[in-house]
């Protein structure tokens, strides 16, 4: 079996993969699409990809844009086009888990400017504004009053990005400082951390200087886990739940290009052997 392993940023996750995809015993190669362009009109694909293709790529456009055409070349594509749009777009992301019954934390989107201060009123402060798109907590901000969530719209309206313009709404969920990063490859939950946030900090991003320490997995957020995962069409993911208040479990992002360096310093799972194990098997299928 030949697998190729797309990319955009080569980090430590890709290196591992690779080899332990080589260890099972599959030629690997790694393939820095920042380097390709394709004839979309054509008949046949470049044959440097191979029985199966596992796309890493971070940008969501180039993640989504690639995947597209090797699928249109009939190539096999983890994750594939229906999972990477769905994960990729936070606005749907949360219909997809609210219309599974997925918990997840309220959420409105405001289409303007002139709807935003309403929509927050609505959610209730503090609001958390996040982009449609985007990784690692950039340019998610909370907003505590309305004079703050001027301030964001301020500067969200001086960009050029026309999508920026629009508002992407969700309530403050009271948590511990910490939210889970749960890692899912088809049925199964192949690891599980909690991501604790850095002091001053209230996002707990890894890239942002977040930790993390091992989590039991239970029968309760794992249901709720391949719950989301289903709902956004399977594959290799990240979730990411909260824990509320009352014990329960919210889910808020599910990720399609799932970073594993931190969750895996904090557990014994072999997450990149897990994922490469996953992917044989649906190459076989």
């Amino acid at each position: 079996m030949k697998l190729s392993i797309t990319f955009d940023r080569l980090r430590l996750e890709e290196k591992e993969l690779k080899s332990e995809a080589e260890k099972a015993g599959c030629t690997t190669e790694l393939i820095d699409v920042r380097k390709l362009a394709f004839n979309v009109t054509g008949k046949r694909v470049w044959n440097g990809f191979g029985d199966v293709v596992l796309q890493r790529c971070i940008s969501y456009y180039r993640s989504a844009f690639l995947t597209r055409i090797l699928e249109n070349f009939g190539l096999n594509v983890i994750n594939t086009t229906k999972v990477s749009e769905a994960c990729g777009n936070k606005l749907v992301t949360s219909m997809l888990l609210a219309k599974a019954g997925v918990p997840t934390p309220k959420t409105y989107v405001a289409l303007s400017s002139e709807s935003v201060f309403e929509t927050a009123k609505k959610v209730g402060y503090p609001v958390v504004v996040k982009p449609f798109t985007g990784s690692w907590g950039r340019m998610v901000d909370i907003a505590k009053e309305p004079q703050t969530l001027g301030t964001i719209v301020e500067y969200r309206e001086s960009m050029q990005n026309p999508v920026e313009h629009m508002y992407y709404l969700q309530e403050y969920v009271k948590r511990p400082p910490r939210d889970i990063r749960l890692i899912v490859a088809g049925d199964e939950v192949i690891a599980s951390v909690y991501r604790n946030a850095p002091t001053g900090e209230w996002r707990t991003n890894v890239a942002r200087g977040g930790t993390t320490t091992a989590f039991k997995l239970n029968k309760a957020i794992e249901e709720v886990t391949l719950r989301a995962a289903r709902a956004v069409g399977g594959g290799i993911l990240g979730v990411d739940a909260m824990e509320t208040e009352d014990g329960r479990y919210t889910v808020h992002e599910v990720n399609n290009t799932v970073e594993f360096k931190g969750a895996q310093a904090s557990t014994e799972h072999r997450i990149a052997r897990k994922i490469v194990e996953y992917v044989m098997k649906e190459a076989k299928r």
